[in-house]
């Protein structure tokens, strides 16, 4: 094998980004009438845009290469250089999208414990800044996880987001979702995606995890707030032309791969429940809400990282590690109930002979 060769997972089961356009959505995204995306002229973006703001309760959207663009737009319009954006402290913008709130914005994050990611009005008071004056430090922006990676996938209960919104404008601050996985929780909790929407007054979704699209995320909000995200998309090299091959995948997926969620629901709790009679392995089931199974390598001589190398070297399943004994399995379009007993017959295998 020379170094550049990859080595394809039976089972990959590393994140819902590895899942890949159904022959349906290659064939959509074939027949996609295009045109300029950056002059507003290609119809298959701007039908998704509509699709999105609409589904989001929202007057306007763009189309963005990822979900972390969409993040980080949203940061620069709303937080001016100096000011702070208040995070849960393992929120995915503060872990994982290197350090773009302070590149790109100039933003500073102030953070606040949370459960599961999740976190109250009681909670935020406590990170509210009440000194005023020329030298206090201005707060600009909450920012809200749905679901919550490091949370294990948990879902925002509507009522809680309404509870930190309305604390959050009590402040004068804006609130933003980010929405990488928020259609699994509209799904899971039978909840709106637009009642979500209402309450914040940035939203996105991503298109390319759970729906199964090869790129793409679609920022919401208002119509002055779209027009002024359209300067930073284009400031940050976001031009795009003829996307209506990538757009034609959203709309699809929108039509045919948004209800199928639960069935990746369904094969994490399935997998989780499988870990749980695993020696060696501990999972809490019961936080099983999405698609996210984190759980923890308790006993025998592997770490996380280990029984992640021996589970691709012996039997072509790949889980990431996530600590030194922590780990976690997303389930996705590609994967079937199949998989996840292979899944299961790797792990049993590996801890073993552990």
């Amino acid at each position: 094998m020379t170094a550049n060769e990859i080595v394809v997972p039976a089972v990959d089961l590393y994140s819902d980004t590895v899942s890949r356009p159904t022959d349906g959505m290659r064939r959509a995204m074939a027949e996609a009438e295009v045109g300029n995306e950056q002059a507003m002229e290609d119809p298959t973006v701007n039908r998704l845009c509509d699709r999105v703001a609409e589904l989001l309760g929202k007057e306007a959207a763009v189309f963005l290469p990822s979900g972390t663009m969409c993040n980080e737009i949203a940061y620069r319009v709303w937080v001016d250089r100096g000011e702070e954006i208040i995070l849960e402290e393992t929120a995915h913008a503060l872990h994982f999208e290197a350090g773009g709130p302070a590149a790109l914005a100039g933003a500073m994050c102030r953070t606040l414990k949370g459960e599961r990611g999740i976190f109250s009005a009681a909670d935020l008071e406590t990170v509210i800044r009440t000194r005023g004056g020329k030298h206090g430090q201005r707060q600009a922006l909450v920012n809200l996880e749905n679901t919550a990676n490091l949370g294990g996938g948990a879902v925002w209960p509507l009522a809680a987001v309404a509870e930190v919104a309305e604390c959050a404008r009590s402040h004068n601050l804006k609130v933003h979702m980010d929405g990488a996985r928020l259609l699994n929780a509209v799904v899971a909790s039978g909840t709106l995606a637009s009642a979500y929407g209402q309450l914040c007054d940035s939203v996105w979704i991503d298109l390319s995890k759970g729906l199964g699209c090869p790129v793409g995320g679609v920022l919401a909000g208002s119509a002055e707030f779209i027009d002024r995200a359209w300067l930073f998309k284009h400031q940050f090299g976001g031009a795009m032309r003829q996307a209506g091959i990538l757009a034609a995948a959203g709309l699809y997926a929108l039509d045919h791969h948004v209800q199928r969620l639960s069935e990746d629901h369904a094969n994490a709790r399935y997998l989780a429940e499988g870990i749980a009679a695993i020696g060696g392995l501990s999972v809490a089931v019961d936080e099983i809400e999405t698609n996210m199974v984190y759980f923890d390598v308790e006993t025998g001589r592997l770490d996380a990282a280990g029984l992640s190398a021996r589970l691709m070297q012996d039997h072509k399943v790949r889980i990431g590690a996530m600590g030194p004994r922590r780990m976690r399995a997303v389930t996705h379009i590609d994967i079937d109930r199949s998989g996840i007993e292979a899944a299961l017959g790797a792990l049993k295998s590996a801890m073993e002979t552990a």
